[in-house]
C-alpha cells in the first residue's frame, strides 16, 4: 500500500506563523507536525510516502526528510506539488501516478492521533473494492465536521458537512483509505461553492456504492491545523503522554 500525505494549503488561521513557513512544518511538542502522520504511516507498514505541498514550502521538506534514511526512518519519500488551493481531493489526484493501481492511505498532516491504523490498513488490503474513513465520537463538536452515520456493520450510511442537525457524534477525521478507482471519481467531481474539489465529494461516490466502511478511533485526536487552541491543545497532549507534562507546574 502507498502513503499520500497532504501538506498544503495558506493555513491563513495560524498567520502570522504561516508567513514564515508551512503549518504542517511548526513544533508539536518536539517534533514538525507532519512527523506525527509519517510515524503513523510507518507504525501501519506504510513506507512508499508521497507528500504533496505548496510551491513555497516544498523545498521545506526535502530539507526535513533528505536524511530520512540516517534518521532510521527506513521509508522512501516522493513530492508533489500543488500549485495553488484547489481542495484535498484536487491534491489526492496529484499523487495518480505514483500511487498507480495500488491501494493507498490518505493522512491530512496536521491530524495528530493516538490510534494505531495497522489493523484497519491489512482489513481494507483484504478487500477487492472500496474505501475507508476514520471517524471519532465528538459529542458536543461532532457538527464542525463531517457527520458519518455509520451501520452497525461499519458501513457509511451518509456523510453530512457540518449538518446543524448532526445524525450521529461521529466526526469525519482526515485519514481516509481508497482503492485506485478514486482517481477516475475524482476526475468527475465537479468545484464546490468554494471553487474546490472536496473530499466528502469524493467519499460519498464510495456511500453510494456501498463500499465506504468506518473505523471509529479510539484514544485522542487532535485537528492541529484550525486554529491557535488547537495547535496549543495538539502541544500539550503530545507532552503529557510522553509524561513530560504536569499542567500544575506551568498554570497557577
Amino acid at each position: 500500500m502507498k502513503g499520500v500525505i497532504l501538506a498544503g494549503g495558506l493555513a491563513t488561521r495560524l498567520r502570522p506563523l504561516t508567513y514564515i513557513t508551512n503549518k504542517h512544518l511548526l513544533p508539536i511538542y518536539d517534533k514538525p507536525m507532519i512527523s506525527y502522520a509519517i510515524e503513523a504511516m510507518k507504525a501501519a507498514g506504510v513506507t512508499d510516502v508521497m507528500i504533496t505541498s505548496s510551491p513555497d514550502h516544498c523545498g521545506h521538506f526535502i530539507s526535513l526528510l533528505k536524511l530520512g534514511s540516517e534518521m532510521g526512518l527506513g521509508m522512501n519519500f516522493s513530492f508533489a506539488v500543488q500549485e495553488k488551493p484547489g481542495g484535498i481531493s484536487e491534491a489526492i489526484l496529484l499523487a495518480k501516478d505514483f500511487v498507480g493501481q495500488d491501494k493507498f492511505l490518505v493522512i491530512l498532516g496536521d491530524n495528530i492521533f493516538s490510534h494505531p491504523l495497522k489493523n484497519a490498513v491489512e482489513k481494507f488490503q483484504k478487500l477487492d473494492k472500496g474505501a475507508f474513513v476514520f471517524g471519532k465520537r465528538m459529542p458536543t463538536d461532532s457538527k464542525q465536521y463531517g457527520v458519518l452515520e455509520v451501520d452497525s456493520d461499519g458501513k457509511v450510511i451518509s456523510i453530512e458537512e457540518k449538518p446543524e442537525k448532526p445524525k450521529s457524534d461521529i466526526a469525519q477525521t482526515g485519514i481516509y483509505m481508497y482503492d485506485a478507482r478514486a482517481f477516475a471519481m475524482i476526475k468527475n467531481l465537479k468545484p464546490s461553492a468554494r471553487g474546490e474539489l472536496e473530499v466528502t465529494d469524493l467519499n460519498n461516490h464510495y456511500v453510494a456504492e456501498g463500499t465506504m466502511h468506518c473505523e471509529i478511533m479510539e484514544g485522542w485526536w487532535v485537528d492541529a491545523g484550525t486554529s491557535f487552541d488547537e495547535l496549543l491543545r495538539a502541544n500539550i497532549t503530545v507532552a503529557k503522554e510522553r509524561g513530560k507534562l504536569n499542567l500544575n507546574d506551568y498554570v497557577k
